[in-house]
This record gives C-alpha cells, sequence and structure tokens, in this order.
C-alpha cells in the first residue's frame, strides 16, 4: 500500500472512532466499579483509534507477522479460535490458550497466572515473549517513530509526537478497556426485555446452584485462582506457582469469566477441550485428585460435580444465553482489513 493509502486507511478508522457517544467507557448498571484507573487514561476517539490501528499491527512482532489481533479475534470474544494453545510467530506453540479479552476493565490481575496486576503493563509481555512475537519492546519503539504515519497518530492521540511506551501502552489499553460485552440475553432477560425458555430457566437454576461458586456476579468470575482437577498436562504446566512459588498455588489458574462462553472454545488454561459437553463431562467424572484440588470439588470420597445428562443440557442451554451478538459484531473493535506497510 502506498503511503497515500495508509492516511486514507487511518482517516477512516479515526473518522469511525469520532462518533462521540460510540468512543465511551460506559459502566454497565449491573457491574461493579471497573478497577482500571479511566481518570489517568481519559477516553479520547484519537487515544482509541490509535489503539486500534496498533492492536491489529504486524509491526509489534519481530518479523511483523503477528499482532495482538493474531491471537485475540472478535468472532471468538477476543480468543484464538481453534487452536487448543497459541500459535505466535514462525508458527511457535506456546503452552497456554489465549484468553478472552472482554471485560478486561475489571480485572486486577492479567494471564492464567496473574503475572501482571496492571494492564498497563499488560503488552510487553507478550511482544518480548519468545514464542509470541519475539520482539523487544525498544524495538518496536523504534519502528514507530520512524514510521511515516504513526508520530502524527501519537501527536493527534496526546498532543506531541513523542512515542514511548506510556503513550503506547495507553493507546492499546484504552482499545481494550472499552471491549465490554453486557448485552447478551442473560443481561437482556435481566432488565425485563426478554424472557428465558424453559430449558434456560432450568440452566440458570443449576449454575446458581453448582457453578456461581467460582462463576459469579455479573462478570461470572470471581477472579480467583483454583485447581479444578484437571489431569496434569505433558507441559506440567504449574499455573500461579510460576509466579508466587507458594506450594499451596501449584496447579491454581484463574478462573475464566463465562460470558460469551459458546464462542470461546477451546477451554482450559491450555484449549484441552472443544466443547461445553467435554467441560461439563470432566466436572461430573473427569475431576483428578490433583494436589491443591479446590475444595467446592470434594465430596466425601468423590470428586467433582454431580450432573445427568438433562441437567448438562440445561446448563448448555442456559450458557449459550451468555453470548453477546452486538459485541461479537460492534465494529468500533472490528480490524480495517487495510495491511498497514512499514
Amino acid at each position: 500500500m502506498s503511503w497515500l493509502g495508509l492516511m486514507v486507511a487511518c482517516q477512516s478508522v479515526q473518522e469511525e472512532a469520532t462518533d462521540a457517544q460510540a468512543i465511551a467507557f460506559e459502566q454497565p448498571a449491573s457491574f461493579p466499579a471497573p478497577t482500571y484507573n479511566l481518570r489517568e487514561n481519559p477516553v479520547s476517539s484519537e487515544v482509541f483509534a490509535l489503539g486500534r490501528l496498533l492492536f491489529y499491527d504486524g509491526i509489534l512482532s519481530r518479523d511483523y507477522t503477528i499482532a495482538c489481533g493474531s491471537c485475540h479475534i472478535q468472532g471468538t470474544a477476543f480468543t484464538h479460535h481453534f487452536h487448543d494453545v497459541s500459535h505466535g510467530i514462525e508458527d511457535r506453540l506456546g503452552t497456554r490458550n489465549a484468553p478472552s479479552l472482554a471485560n478486561m476493565a475489571w480485572q486486577k490481575e492479567f494471564f492464567w497466572d496473574g503475572g501482571v496486576n496492571n494492564l498497563d503493563m499488560f503488552h510487553i509481555v507478550p511482544i518480548e515473549d519468545p514464542v509470541e512475537m519475539d520482539e523487544s519492546m525498544e524495538n518496536v519503539l523504534k519502528r514507530l517513530r520512524a514510521h511515516p504515519d504513526y508520530p502524527a497518530r501519537f501527536e493527534a492521540a496526546f498532543g506531541t509526537k513523542e512515542i514511548n511506551y506510556e503513550r503506547f501502552s495507553k493507546a492499546l489499553s484504552q482499545f481494550v478497556v472499552l471491549m465490554v460485552s453486557a448485552n447478551a440475553r442473560y443481561d437482556q432477560y435481566k432488565r425485563g426485555e426478554v424472557e428465558l425458555n424453559e430449558k434456560e430457566m432450568a440452566g440458570l437454576r443449576l449454575f446458581e446452584q453448582k457453578c456461581a461458586s467460582c462463576h459469579s456476579g455479573e462478570l461470572f468470575s470471581d477472579m480467583t485462582y483454583r485447581n479444578n482437577g484437571l489431569a496434569i498436562s505433558h507441559h506440567n504446566d504449574v499455573g500461579r506457582y510460576r509466579i508466587t512459588q507458594l506450594e499451596s498455588d501449584k496447579y491454581k489458574f484463574k478462573v475464566p469469566s463465562l460470558r460469551n462462553v459458546a464462542n470461546t472454545f477451546p477451554y482450559m488454561h491450555d484449549g484441552r477441550f472443544y466443547t461445553l459437553e467435554q467441560v461439563l463431562n470432566h466436572y461430573q467424572g473427569g475431576v483428578q485428585d490433583t494436589p491443591n484440588l479446590d475444595s467446592l470439588l470434594i465430596r466425601g470420597d468423590q470428586r467433582g460435580i454431580p450432573l445427568t445428562q438433562e441437567e448438562k443440557l440445561q446448563l448448555i442451554a442456559f450458557l449459550k444465553t451468555l453470548t453477546d451478538e452486538e459485541f461479537l459484531r460492534d465494529k468500533r473493535f472490528a480490524e480495517t482489513g487495510t495491511d498497514i506497510i512499514r
């Protein structure tokens, strides 16, 4: 693409982002207060548009082939569809499944093990990971400074052409923070706008009885770290222990949100299950007595959650009501479809 073509593409992105109502952080009435400090990163159409360009630009990786959007795809709530673990640069394989980016404004810690506790520091990790983008943050900033268009984009967003990590990170964070998913059929039901059918209602009641201890609240996660009895994989991923070095944290992973769960397969930290049926079969009869197994899955000499076949079907029916079709198709978060020339 020519430089003029790039300018036209960027202008198009900015024009889409200048709708004052569309580019604003709106806290759903049923949600708690966000943990991300928006006062330190005020929302603007220019910062948001810059963040979207960066999110979909392979300039962040060593060979320009991997963008954030490569492993976080909108139609699957910003997960890596059909990949048990993510494929990075040169098709290198990691050991974990890419989690959804929906509702990141309410998270205090990030990644399956909570290895980062500040969203503005989140972005450097995949960039410098040798199996993801395999680049240094220093080189990324040099590329952006030498780019024919990015200095002007940073000036439009922040007032000067200076490109540093703080500005880079705030732009990406702002794009991600505005990814709010809160308009599934479940939400519409809670607001009295639609009814759930008999099977979905039965599933909701079962969910409240058997699942909501961990997948709690409107975010459908208590944000804790738990061992849910998965058989230890050949990677021997020790989970939260890698960060804390506490024996009590071995094989514990962050409880994921279940919003859009019907679209975010494969499931678990290593993507070992491809269907909701497989997930529920695990809880019904596949829970292993691994170290630090969550006490909620221990019932005398039994492990797991008792479920009949009918109850599993009812639960799945309810889980599908958590799909936010509006979020999955929101043009504000869509890739432009235009390659950015280095």
